[in-house]
């Protein structure tokens, strides 16, 4: 089973756990099998994986999420990057060029695309599979697969039937409707449109030739940054007379908003929390090292990170946007392929982080012009590199890093750090990647 997963850009309705680089799909907040809290990206990929341990698994994402990607998936996951963001049709054509052109996937093979970030039981990726032999088997150009509505939702798109049948033709697409509305569409049988669909690697390539001017997925990928936004919804789905769906009953939920990932919780608390007997329906979630006392709060969520601290009743979640957008800072933590590193101190002329390196990992060797850099080594044994020079390093040992100089810092164990970065303009941009030759 060959599946292309959508993972989407930065968000903000989950401030201060998501930001610019921290989609809602990389929080942490879910126990996995192991007892271990796992991402709505980590949970999805080992879900699909306990259906078809074989299933060719691509993630379509942007640049800026590869790192955390790998980070929390390894290294042999396959990843199309996106050069920057086009919307979902070219996202699509993209990743289908890429299961052709790089990983050599015959024409006549069936791709399933859906997001990455859906909360749902197994039922729902043996779903998926079922998906894709229907596309497999069908004269159908596109199979999706309809989500049965519990509720008159004006968030989704619907999908009408021509009956109620298991697996039917599609009869017609219903733009996000008023709540009036939608109670009409399901009582025509209609079902939401959870943007879950197979199809022919061929099709998709005909279509994506038709639209846009390209040779092969590296030609494609030259030109991304030219292609117009549009989606893959309104440039092939609604204008394809030949679709069927399929129907899915089970369990699947969009967690887009804190109110709806609370309701997918395990448990109240994630992280240091102490809450008294008055409070009820409270949900905390808790990145710092400090506690979290709370008393007689009721129907609310508290959310504490490096990013900042969040206080809402669960109704309200709704209007966070608009708040959050007037906040104008650095991003304070994120997961790299390495590691991650979180922001502990901003002063005017210097910045302190902590940065926990993976066994095994390294940074990228680099440079500075407008900054010095000192490490000082909190736990862990590895190796720093400064200009070509190699020395080991131990708990305790300060190495400092002159503005201009190349350096990287390597872990032989779980290596932690504080970097203390000190100049006038301490800015992300000021960073060039070196050749590592020794």
């Amino acid at each position: 089973m060959n599946i292309v997963l959508l993972s989407g850009g930065s968000g903000k309705r989950l401030w201060p756990l998501s930001n610019d680089i921290r989609s809602k799909q990389f929080i942490k907040i879910f126990k996995g099998v192991d007892g271990c809290y796992e991402s709505m990206v980590q949970r999805v990929y080992r879900q699909i994986k306990e259906v078809d341990t074989n299933a060719n698994v691509t993630i379509a994402t942007s640049k800026k999420q590869v790192s955390i990607l790998h980070n929390q998936l390894g290294d042999c996951i396959g990843i199309c990057a996106e050069p920057c963001r086009r919307d979902t049709f070219p996202a699509i054509a993209l990743a289908t060029a890429y299961l052709h052109d790089v990983q050599g996937i015959s024409e006549d093979e069936v791709v399933v695309v859906c997001p990455v970030d859906p909360y749902a039981e197994q039922e729902y990726f043996q779903a998926l599979k079922t998906l894709a032999e229907l596309a497999e088997n069908t004269e159908s150009n596109l199979t999706l697969m309809g989500i049965e509505p519990t509720y008159p939702s004006e968030k989704y798109g619907y999908i009408i039937p021509e009956s109620k049948k298991q697996v039917d033709k599609v009869k017609t697409f219903r733009e996000k409707p008023e709540s009036a509305q939608a109670e009409e569409y399901i009582k025509e049988g209609a079902l939401w449109n959870g943007g879950v669909f197979a199809y022919k690697i061929g099709y998709v390539l005909q279509k994506a030739h038709e639209l846009l001017d390209f040779e092969d997925y590296e030609d494609l990928y030259d030109k991304y940054e030219t292609l117009e936004k549009i989606s893959f919804d309104y440039a092939v789905v609604e204008r394809e007379p030949n679709i069927q769906v399929m129907r899915f009953h089970g369990v699947w939920k969009d967690l887009g908003t804190w109110n709806t990932l609370t309701e997918a919780m395990d448990e109240f608390v994630v992280g240091k929390a102490l809450m008294d007997e008055s409070c009820e329906n409270l949900h905390v979630v808790n990145e710092l090292n400090i506690p979290v006392v709370c008393v007689g709060i009721q129907n609310a969520v508290i959310s504490a990170s490096a990013e900042g601290i969040l206080v809402s009743d669960k109704e309200k979640t709704d209007n966070l946007k608009p708040l959050v957008d007037k906040i104008d800072q650095q991003v304070m933590f994120a997961e790299k392929s390495w590691g991650d590193f979180k922001v502990i101190d901003i002063e005017e002329d210097s910045i302190s982080v902590k940065i926990t390196l993976k066994p095994g990992h390294q940074m990228n060797y680099h440079s500075h012009n407008h900054r010095d850099e000192i490490w000082t080594i909190i736990s862990g044994e590895g190796k720093t590199i400064v200009d070509g020079m190699v020395q080991n390093v131990h708990p305790g040992d300060v190495i400092t890093v002159e503005a201009g100089c190349k350096h990287t810092l390597i872990a032989d164990t779980e290596l932690k750090a504080v970097e203390v970065q000190i100049g006038k303009e301490i800015s992300v941009h000021d960073k060039q990647k070196r050749v590592l030759d020794i």
